[in-house]
Parts: structure tokens; C-alpha cells; sequence
């Protein structure tokens, strides 16, 4: 997949690419795979604007991606379709009782391939599989954190993890950001790497775009007063923030950990931090 460059028809457009979109092969989803998704502005059930700079944007129904495919699986892509809920493509799938299903789409998928889940599947890409049966070395997306739970991590566009190490009941994995970390041998996970590996170098290119997303406009604290943002305030033009940056509520930010990992510490063998400073 390439990136699509526009004609410079306006400033906007000038520097705006967008996504090349050979790789679908329809344009409906199916009806019964879908539901209708409202737009809550970022507010949780009480009202409240938990998610700030969110909002309007165009409708946009959600699609019901099965990320826990049955042990015993055999089905038949029939389309690869666009998803506006995530970056990566879906695939529609037709199993052996000739049900339908959304799965992640990998960058090998193509329509009429036969996709295996379970433990005697071909180790071949898009089939998914245990990690006790995935060789190791091997390229892997959508892995399980809890067995039976369903894919929960590497599903963004362009996503692949690697299997290092098998060892007892644990299997030591590298993740997109660099950290190792082990997943239980019973956990299942696709073979190959996540589709649409482009999405990450397409320019916006105006602010419009964003609003079409649901993303609303982000003010900065400093131009704010005093009363509404802890780096607000002052005379004389434009000044920098005078303290440490905080969040609105007076949070430390900019690197300050605000997030308890003791339950998962265990199974991280070499963290995401430690690969960032290496580099």
C-alpha cells in the first residue's frame, strides 16, 4: 500500500495525503456485523468530560470484529473492507458452518484465501494459533493477555510482535514499543503483521479534517488565565509555563508515571522505557 498525494488545489491540500485504498474490495459492510455507535463527546454516563477535545465528527457505525476466533475454525475471506473505528483494515471471513465474522486483516490476506484457527493449523500468515505452536522467531499479531479472552494487544495498523523465547509455561515476546514481555503458552495469537502498515505517515493537512474525525481544537494552557489552567496568567505577551507542566488539575506531566503496573511487573522482562533509552 502507498500513500496518495493530492493536487495542490489549496494550501490545505498542499501538504494532505491520505490513504491508498486498492487493497479494498468493497464498500458496504454487512448489515448484521455492524450496530449503530453514539457520539458521547467524551462524556461518561454522569455528563462529565472525562476525555477533553472531543466531539461532532461524522457518524460512523461500529463493526463487530471477532478477536477470539474458535479453536477449529476454516473460513474463506471474501472481502477486505475499510473500518473508520481503528486504523487497520478488517477482513470478512465465511467459517465451515457458513457464518460470517470480522477479523483483522494482515498485509498477506487476499480475498478467497483460507484462514485456520486452532492448534493443528498450518503455521502460515492470518492463521491464529496457540504460542506453544508458533516457532519461534516468528512474527505475530493480535495476542491474547488472558487465554479465552480474546486478542487484546499489537492491533494497530502496522503492528507485528516477535516470539523470542519458549520457556516452561511462558513465552517471551517483543513488543511493538520494545518491551519483553511473557504471555501463557495457551494464549493464542495470528501469525504475520497487521495491514495498512502506511496509516502512520499520512498528513492531515487541515484543521477540518480533525473536526470530520470528532477531534475538537486543543488549547494551550499558557494563553489561558489563571482561573482555568495552572500556566495561565501573567503580562507581558507570551511567557512560558514558570513551573514544571502540569495537567489542568495540577497533575505533573511530561514524563511523570501516573499508572500502577505492580499486578503485570512480573511478566515484563525488559521494558518499554529501558529499549527507548538504548536507542
Amino acid at each position: 500500500m502507498s500513500i496518495k498525494q493530492y493536487n495542490p488545489t489549496t494550501p490545505a491540500r498542499r501538504g494532505m495525503t491520505t490513504q491508498d485504498t486498492s487493497e479494498i474490495t468493497t464498500k458496504k459492510p454487512l448489515k448484521s456485523l455492524i450496530k449503530s455507535k453514539k457520539q458521547n463527546a467524551g462524556r461518561n454516563n454522569t455528563g462529565r468530560i472525562t476525555v477533553r477535545h472531543r466531539g461532532g465528527g461524522v457518524k460512523r457505525h461500529y463493526r463487530l470484529v471477532n478477536h477470539k476466533l474458535a479453536p477449529g475454525t476454516t473460513a474463506v475471506i471474501e472481502e477486505i473492507e475499510y473500518d473508520p473505528n481503528r486504523s487497520a483494515r478488517i477482513a470478512r471471513i465465511k467459517d465451515q458452518d457458513g457464518l460470517y465474522h470480522y477479523v483483522l486483516a494482515d498485509t498477506a490476506m487476499s480475498k478467497g484465501q483460507t484462514i485456520v484457527s486452532g492448534v493443528d493449523a498450518p503455521v502460515e500468515s492470518g492463521n491464529r494459533m496457540p504460542l506453544s505452536q508458533i516457532p519461534v522467531g516468528s512474527q505475530i499479531y493480535a495476542i491474547e493477555i488472558t487465554a479465552g479472552k480474546g486478542a487484546q494487544m499489537v492491533r494497530a495498523a502496522g503492528a507485528k510482535a516477535q516470539l523470542m523465547a519458549k520457556e516452561g509455561d511462558y513465552a517471551s515476546v517483543r513488543l511493538p514499543s520494545g518491551e519483553v514481555r511473557r504471555f501463557r503458552m495457551e494464549a493464542t495469537a495470528a501469525i504475520g503483521m497487521v495491514g495498512n502498515i502506511q496509516h502512520q505517515n499520512v498528513k492531515i493537512g487541515s484543521a477540518g479534517r480533525n473536526r470530520r474525525k470528532g477531534i475538537r481544537p486543543g488549547v494551550r494552557g499558557v494563553v489561558m488565565n489563571a482561573v482555568d489552567h495552572p500556566h495561565g496568567g501573567g503580562d507581558g505577551g507570551r511567557h512560558g509555563t514558570g513551573k514544571p507542566p502540569v495537567t489542568p488539575w495540577g497533575q505533573l506531566t511530561l514524563g511523570y508515571r501516573t499508572r500502577r503496573r505492580k499486578d503485570v511487573s512480573k511478566l515484563i522482562i525488559k521494558s518499554r522505557h529501558d529499549a527507548k533509552r538504548k536507542k
